[in-house]
């Protein structure tokens, strides 16, 4: 299925998306999950966000900073992928490896696009 062309398409689909899409539907799912620092999208879903060109994401990564309860964090990726109909792909790292991380995982989080989930957060 594809939209019309219009000149109302892209800014439908973009009021859409920051409505209803990933961003919005993630944050609530994690809102309520104590022990969360900062919480952002990262990996292709961010990219495209962003506007970097390429495929569309079939999943969609998180990165939660702090010391959340697993079992809730857990839970609340569930909610956010079945409200999402995709996968919801969940990685923990501390305050500590925010602010100073050298592996390799840390420069590629770091270099490319972040899409912070909570308003206070300073992830991008």
């Amino acid at each position: 299925m594809k939209a019309a062309d219009s000149p109302l398409t892209a800014p439908l689909a973009e009021l859409l998306l920051r409505s209803f899409g990933p961003r919005q539907v993630t944050a609530e799912e994690l809102e309520g999950v104590g022990g969360i620092e900062r919480a952002c999208l990262f990996g292709s879903w961010a990219a495209r966000y962003a506007g970097e060109a390429g495929r569309p994401p079939a999943d969609l990564d998180v990165l939660v900073i702090g010391a959340p309860d697993r079992d809730e964090l857990d839970d609340a990726a569930q909610r956010a992928a079945s409200r999402l109909a995709r996968e919801v792909n969940v990685t923990i790292r501390s305050l500590t490896w925010w602010r100073d991380g050298t592996d390799g995982f840390h420069a590629d989080v770091t270099r490319r696009p972040l899409v912070p989930l909570f308003s206070e957060d300073g992830t991008g």
